[in-house]
């Protein structure tokens, strides 16, 4: 008796740029590992009570860029980013967060290395966090 192959779901989300589809005028969708990576750059740079009756979704990331840009601020960043990625995002998995310090631009580049779970290959999201006021 052959088997069929299963196929796994695709993940997909709004695109939040809301650019229309050349040729239908809707709003295009992310599908696949670009969904979860789009998720999960919106989760970073959420802050808490950003979001109406979900107040408890965001993270802090936005204000630790306030304090001095050091090796102890990076640290924190990527506890944060980690913390909210394994609270947030049940479709992916932290591998690991890097934050380096980027003291002339006066902020730092964030590296996260994720698993998705429909995916063997890990993805990286590369993000640059500066304070903006």
């Amino acid at each position: 008796m052959a088997t069929t192959p299963t196929r796994l779901a695709d993940y997909s989300d709004l695109d939040l740029d809301f650019i229309p589809h050349p040729v239908t005028g809707d709003v295009v969708k992310k599908t696949g590992p670009d969904a979860v990576i789009r998720s999960i750059r919106n989760l970073v740079l959420t802050n808490f009570y950003d979001r109406p009756f979900h107040s408890n979704i965001g993270s802090s990331a936005s204000k630790l860029l306030f304090e001095n840009v050091s090796n102890m601020t990076a640290r924190l960043l990527e506890q944060v980013i980690a913390e909210v990625i394994t609270n947030f995002e049940p479709r992916a998995s932290v591998l690991a967060v890097r934050a380096n310090v980027s003291a002339d631009d006066n902020g730092y580049d964030v590296k996260i290395l994720i698993g998705i779970n429909n995916r063997p290959e890990p993805f990286a999201v590369t993000i640059f966090l500066e304070r903006i006021r």
